[in-house]
């Protein structure tokens, strides 16, 4: 219940009575729950979870140590629980409640209320072991579902085609789900960052770019890589290349101490001192959790300092219009005395005849 213990030191820290969760990923980072509708209650000597009839056996076998409180509607059970608690002060995650619902308590109840955002999205930025586990069971499977699906891959297939059988194969391995709807963009569409798989054909002096992730046991798994479709021309090379120089040189810095900006600038420059900055106009990277995108980001504003635990993509790409582009992205693990990389497939451009 450590994680319960930092929330009650956060509310004393801060002279509230209550923390609300509303957020369905913080309630199961917190609790274990996986369903789909509940509030959780923590207080200094009550942690509860208030959810319906639907729930409340996987309440009881999802969450020992937890107070299952069975409601009607929420407003009711929470106005119970201000009195029967004497209730002063409730923080409440702010980015998760509607204007509606915060209307409807603050004119049922006579308490204050607090909005908060990330008490709990700070205490998911450092994975335990188990979670890194669950992660790297998911990044394991995404390779092993490239591996089997590279040799399929030929010019006259569509991105869809290939997208549909990159999904089919991490499920078949044990994906309980995707981290995202993977992208398989070819030729112009490469040089979409978050292009979407549709009904075009890939041809001879494409790039096809995939960016892919599943899920184990509710953690995400994200890696990209970059094919060519044909005998890569110079362009195609130079452009490949100058990614994976920028990617590797970056991964081989992630190291605790450092911030998510030192890293993102290391392959920033690498891109911009050979000409190409204005084609590189995302973040270089993000945490990977419970959700694909959570924080510390590598990112040029970023000052996070990387902790051992994290969990961060390495992922620069270079995105020429009418052309296509290039993105290479590993998952790396924040180590002790340094970083672990999760991804294991080649980076080596591959190249299909």
């Amino acid at each position: 219940m450590e994680r319960v213990a930092r929330i009650r030191e956060r509310l004393q820290a801060e002279g509230a009575d209550v923390f609300l969760i509303s957020n369905p990923v913080n309630r199961r980072y917190i609790t274990g729950f996986t369903g789909s509708a509940g509030l959780v209650w923590i207080s200094s000597t009550k942690q509860a979870i208030l959810t319906d009839f639907r729930y409340v056996e996987q309440v009881k076998a999802e969450c020992p140590g937890w107070e299952l409180i069975r409601i009607e509607t929420y407003n009711d059970a929470l106005e119970e629980l201000i009195k029967g608690e004497n209730i002063r002060s409730i923080v409440f995650e702010e980015e998760h409640v509607t204007v509606k619902q915060l209307r409807e308590w603050q004119d049922r109840f006579a308490v204050e209320l607090k909005g908060s955002s990330g008490w709990v999205e700070e205490l998911r930025m450092c994975k335990t072991p188990a979670e890194i586990e669950h992660i790297r069971r998911a990044a394991q499977i995404g390779d092993e579902a490239f591996a089997e699906l590279l040799p399929n891959i030929k010019s006259g297939r569509t991105e869809r085609e290939i997208a549909l059988e990159l999904e089919y194969l991490m499920r078949r391995k044990g994906a309980s789900a995707m981290s995202f709807a993977p992208i398989v963009a070819s030729g112009p569409q490469s040089a979409l960052p978050h292009a979407r798989p549709g009904e075009r054909i890939l041809s001879y002096g494409d790039f096809v770019v995939m960016d892919f992730g599943c899920v184990v046991n509710g953690y995400c798994s994200d890696m990209t890589r970059t094919i060519v479709i044909g005998e890569p021309e110079e362009r195609h090379l130079l452009i490949y290349d100058l990614v994976l120089k920028a990617q590797v040189e970056a991964v081989e810095a992630v190291a605790p101490g450092k911030t998510g900006a030192e890293i993102d600038a290391i392959a920033r420059e690498i891109i911009a001192e050979a000409g190409y900055g204005d084609y590189f106009g995302h973040g270089l990277g993000h945490s990977v959790g419970l959700e694909v995108h959570e924080n510390p980001r590598l990112s040029k504003t970023d000052q996070t300092v990387l902790a051992p635990g994290m969990i961060v993509t390495v992922e620069p790409g270079v995105y020429l219009p009418g052309f296509g582009g290039v993105r290479i992205e590993d998952l790396v693990v924040v180590t002790e005395d340094g970083h672990e990389v999760l991804t294991s497939s080649f980076k080596e451009l591959y190249v299909v005849e």
